[in-house]
């Protein structure tokens, strides 16, 4: 299992957190790796995107159809 926290800015850490962390692993070994949120993407997302880039022009599909069919999925 794994969570992300994004964070505006490093002011945010507080205890609140690290007990939000406990609570969610209780007595699980974690990892935590910090790096500056300088990418909106995420190397996953990237590479899904060129995924899609890379698909025949005749599976696209309009935004709102695209949306549309996010919201019904996942009510997004």
């Amino acid at each position: 299992m794994y969570a992300t926290y994004h964070l505006s800015s490093v002011e945010e850490l507080n205890t609140e957190l690290l007990e939000a962390i406990k609570a969610t692993f209780k007595s699980k070994a974690i990892k935590i790796i910090v790096e500056e949120d300088d990418d909106i993407l995420s190397t996953e997302m990237k590479a899904d995107l060129e995924n899609r880039l890379n698909e025949p022009t005749t599976e696209y599909i309009t935004a709102k159809d695209s949306i549309d069919l996010l919201n019904k999925k996942y009510g997004v």
